[in-house]
């Protein structure tokens, strides 16, 4: 005796998720570029650049880039950048900088509590009914 509801409904395989990398910029380095360029001018016929960049996985742009920077005069321009901000140098005033911003901030919190705390105890002390300066000279 078969059951109508497992029969139309198909099994669900159980199946393995598959996390791809993430992709990553493609680098080259500055003698790879040289190699590609000197190729390039060595192309004469129709087709030939086209080929040479199908078979190394180029595109135009990549080619027209690098001879923009060799003319430009830019040896060091044709090795992969690093992204991102340039770093900058540190010096030593900027770290006292930094530091004493830091404990100027630190100080004045302080004082922003102490300040609240007098004028809590002030409040305390007038629901108390006791007066600013009894509360002053029994503290003493």
């Amino acid at each position: 005796m078969s059951n109508g509801i497992s029969e139309a409904l198909p099994l669900v395989e159980d199946r393995e998720t598959e996390v791809l990398a993430k992709a990553k910029r493609r680098t080259f380095t500055a003698e790879y570029k040289r190699k590609i360029l000197k190729q390039a001018d060595a192309c004469k016929g129709p087709g030939e650049i086209g080929a040479l960049l199908r078979k190394e996985g180029l595109y135009s742009s990549h080619l027209a880039s690098w001879r923009r920077a060799r003319a430009r005069g830019e040896l060091a321009g044709l090795a992969p950048k690093k992204r991102g901000p340039t770093p900058r140098e540190r010096d030593d005033r900027d770290r006292k900088i930094i530091d004493l911003e830091r404990a100027l901030k630190k100080s004045e919190a302080r004082a922003e509590r102490a300040e609240a705390l007098v004028d809590l105890q002030k409040k305390l002390a007038t629901v108390l009914g006791l007066s600013v300066a009894e509360s002053d000279e029994r503290s003493k």
